[in-house]
């Protein structure tokens, strides 16, 4: 398997097994280890093919996908774990229960059980498996093969987060540019904006449940998470986390020491409104491929609250919010990006590090007290 990124696909149906093996086998830098149709063949093939990362499905008989998950915890299994999971609020709540059992993430089947459109999602699966199989390779002195031509199929595909992964990817890191001239010296902090993608939902539980519980900053996400998924999320992080954190609703009110999520599948924007502010969300076209976007919460805090914004950029593919991380900076906000040891994809701190949009890196397990530090320092 030379260097590429070798996936276990583990799913009860045939159908899906091949379909989902064939996006992988049309991606550069992936290939199929195996395939098995439940945990306990899964659990057999594991040490003989050795694979990067595992594609897993939740519903399978024998062993479904969260008595894998225990079982993989008992055994010591740190080979990462990609989600398959449904639509249903049932769905939801079992996949963020695989999340707290270690799966690693997450992608949405766009119909059911047996999806035969899975190609929807193909960008969100392929991209996943990049991320966390490349990830557990170099964690294991392995290399990751990564074409440095990787030809799109479609025009929108050219600018899509798995096109620019593949371009940083074949690209060496750059000195970055001259930072922005600043319209203001950096204010008190007053509001937290994060943007964070691929890697997100581990590096948000590392983050929340070391922030201090004295921190009286609000703070706004934005997650790249399908719709239906954010208000489970949100209560999963509320459960570690010593600050209130919940799924935003439009029209709630920016309050100290509060967390808003931002709902899948719809832009947050926040708007100052006489002495306080409050959150609004829209249907907005997709902005950086993605919506909810970074750049789009990035670009509305900025115009908000000036030189008062904290804004952190974090693991993600692609670029979504790099280039309004320098609308923050521009304005007289502090803004820190994750740095490449830490991020399970380098994109997204990457491309705004590069933009000279970036104040200071800051690996995963310094983030929490950075931000409070950081949030906490009165200019």
């Amino acid at each position: 398997m030379a260097d590429e990124i070798s996936v276990l696909v583990v799913d009860d149906s045939a159908l899906m097994r091949n379909l989902i093996s064939h996006m992988i086998e049309d991606t550069p830098g992936l290939v199929v280890a195996e395939k098995a149709m439940n945990g306990q063949f899964a659990l057999q093939k594991i040490p003989r093919v050795d694979p990067d990362v595992i594609v897993l499905d939740l519903e399978m008989p024998e062993m479904n996908g969260i008595e894998f998950l225990r079982e993989r915890k008992k055994r010591g299994i740190e080979i990462p774990v990609v989600i398959l999971s449904s639509i249903a609020a049932k769905g939801a709540e079992i996949t963020m229960e695989a999340l707290s059992l270690g799966a690693s993430d997450f992608v949405q089947k766009p119909s059911g059980s047996i999806s035969e459109d899975i190609h929807i999602v193909k960008d969100a699966v392929v991209g996943k498996l990049l991320g966390y199989g490349g990830a557990y390779r170099r964690s294991k002195g392995k290399k990751v093969l990564m074409p440095s031509e990787y030809q799109p199929k479609t025009p929108a595909a050219k600018t899509s987060d798995i096109a620019v992964h593949f371009k940083l990817a074949a690209e060496p890191m750059i000195a970055p540019a001259a930072p922005p001239v600043r319209a203001h010296y950096p204010g008190n902090t007053e509001i937290i904006a994060i943007g964070i993608s691929t890697g997100g939902p581990d590096a948000l539980r590392v983050v929340f449940a070391n922030l201090d519980a004295d921190l009286k900053i609000p703070i706004v996400v934005v997650q790249h998470m399908p719709a239906g998924f954010t208000n489970e999320f949100a209560k999963s992080l509320d459960r570690i986390c010593p600050l209130n954190v919940k799924e935003v609703e439009d029209g709630d009110v920016i309050m100290p020491g509060r967390i808003l999520i931002a709902q899948g599948n719809k832009h947050l924007e926040i708007e100052k409104k006489g002495t306080g502010a409050v959150a609004r969300l829209s249907d907005a076209p997709l902005v950086s491929g993605h919506r909810p976007s970074a750049d789009v919460l990035f670009a509305s805090v900025a115009m908000s609250y000036t030189n008062h914004v904290l804004g952190v950029i974090m693991t993600g593919m692609g670029r979504d919010g790099a280039q309004q991380l320098g609308t923050i900076y521009k304005e007289g906000g502090i803004t820190l990006g994750q740095d490449e040891g830490s991020s399970i994809v380098y994109g997204m701190p990457r491309v705004a590090y590069e933009l000279g949009h970036v104040t200071e890196q800051v690996s995963l397990e310094k983030m929490a007290r950075r931000i409070c530090d950081v949030a906490k320092t009165k200019r």
